[in-house]
Protein backbone atom coordinates (compact mmCIF):
# COMPACT_ATOMS: atom_id res chain seq x y z
CA UNK A 1 0.00 0.00 0.00
CA UNK A 2 1.56 3.56 -0.81
CA UNK A 3 2.21 6.31 2.03
CA UNK A 4 -0.89 8.34 0.66
CA UNK A 5 -3.40 5.45 0.48
CA UNK A 6 -1.97 4.08 3.77
CA UNK A 7 -2.60 7.68 5.83
CA UNK A 8 -6.27 8.24 4.09
CA UNK A 9 -6.88 4.99 4.98
CA UNK A 10 -5.80 5.34 8.71
CA UNK A 11 -7.59 8.65 8.89
CA UNK A 12 -10.82 7.51 8.03
CA UNK A 13 -13.16 8.07 10.99
CA UNK A 14 -15.43 5.01 10.44
CA UNK A 15 -12.80 2.30 10.13
CA UNK A 16 -13.98 -1.33 11.75
CA UNK A 17 -12.86 -1.99 15.09
CA UNK A 18 -11.93 -5.25 17.06
CA UNK A 19 -12.21 -6.34 20.48
CA UNK A 20 -9.21 -7.65 22.05
CA UNK A 21 -8.28 -9.02 24.94
CA UNK A 22 -4.29 -8.51 26.94
CA UNK A 23 -3.21 -9.90 29.83
CA UNK A 24 -1.09 -7.14 31.31
CA UNK A 25 0.30 -7.08 35.11
CA UNK A 26 -1.76 -5.32 37.44
CA UNK A 27 1.00 -2.77 38.31
CA UNK A 28 1.47 -1.68 34.88
CA UNK A 29 -2.59 -0.99 34.57
CA UNK A 30 -2.28 0.95 37.70
CA UNK A 31 1.06 3.12 36.10
CA UNK A 32 -1.45 3.45 33.31
CA UNK A 33 -4.52 4.55 34.94
CA UNK A 34 -2.11 7.51 37.11
CA UNK A 35 -0.21 8.69 34.23
CA UNK A 36 -3.72 8.75 32.04
CA UNK A 37 -5.23 12.22 33.59
CA UNK A 38 -1.78 13.58 33.58
CA UNK A 39 -1.29 13.47 29.41
CA UNK A 40 -5.48 14.47 29.33
CA UNK A 41 -6.68 11.35 28.73
CA UNK A 42 -9.81 10.30 29.98
CA UNK A 43 -8.74 6.49 31.26
CA UNK A 44 -5.57 4.45 31.20
CA UNK A 45 -7.52 2.26 27.87
CA UNK A 46 -7.48 5.70 25.71
CA UNK A 47 -3.58 6.14 26.78
CA UNK A 48 -2.84 2.54 26.18
CA UNK A 49 -4.39 2.93 22.78
CA UNK A 50 -2.75 5.87 22.08
CA UNK A 51 1.15 3.95 23.27
CA UNK A 52 -0.05 1.42 20.77
CA UNK A 53 -0.36 3.86 17.83
CA UNK A 54 2.31 5.62 18.28
CA UNK A 55 4.99 2.41 18.67
CA UNK A 56 3.10 1.35 15.29
CA UNK A 57 3.86 4.57 13.32
CA UNK A 58 7.30 4.64 13.99
CA UNK A 59 7.62 0.83 13.25
CA UNK A 60 5.74 1.50 10.43
CA UNK A 61 8.06 4.82 9.15
CA UNK A 62 10.98 2.79 9.75
CA UNK A 63 9.99 -0.74 8.28
CA UNK A 64 7.31 -0.36 5.68
CA UNK A 65 8.15 2.91 4.09
CA UNK A 66 12.13 3.85 5.21
CA UNK A 67 15.42 2.78 4.28
CA UNK A 68 14.80 -0.42 6.17
CA UNK A 69 12.16 -1.32 3.69
CA UNK A 70 14.08 -1.14 0.66
CA UNK A 71 17.41 -2.59 2.60
CA UNK A 72 15.20 -5.55 3.48
CA UNK A 73 13.86 -6.07 -0.54
CA UNK A 74 17.31 -5.45 -1.82
CA UNK A 75 18.61 -8.41 0.50
CA UNK A 76 15.27 -10.57 -0.74
CA UNK A 77 16.37 -9.63 -4.56
CA UNK A 78 20.01 -11.19 -3.87
CA UNK A 79 18.48 -14.21 -2.16
CA UNK A 80 19.05 -13.47 1.20
CA UNK A 81 16.40 -15.76 2.76
CA UNK A 82 13.27 -14.55 5.26
CA UNK A 83 14.83 -16.18 8.20
CA UNK A 84 17.80 -13.86 7.82
CA UNK A 85 16.44 -11.19 7.87
CA UNK A 86 13.73 -11.38 10.47
CA UNK A 87 17.01 -12.54 13.00
CA UNK A 88 18.79 -8.91 11.56
CA UNK A 89 16.30 -6.89 12.28
CA UNK A 90 14.89 -8.46 15.41
CA UNK A 91 18.74 -8.00 16.33
CA UNK A 92 18.60 -4.48 15.50
CA UNK A 93 15.43 -3.42 17.32
CA UNK A 94 17.18 -5.40 20.62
Amino acid sequence: MSISKHIKTRLTKDRPMTSITLRIPVDVVASLKEIAPLKGFSGYQSLLKAYLGEGLRRDEAQYAFGQTARLIEALKKRGVSETVIDEATRELAA
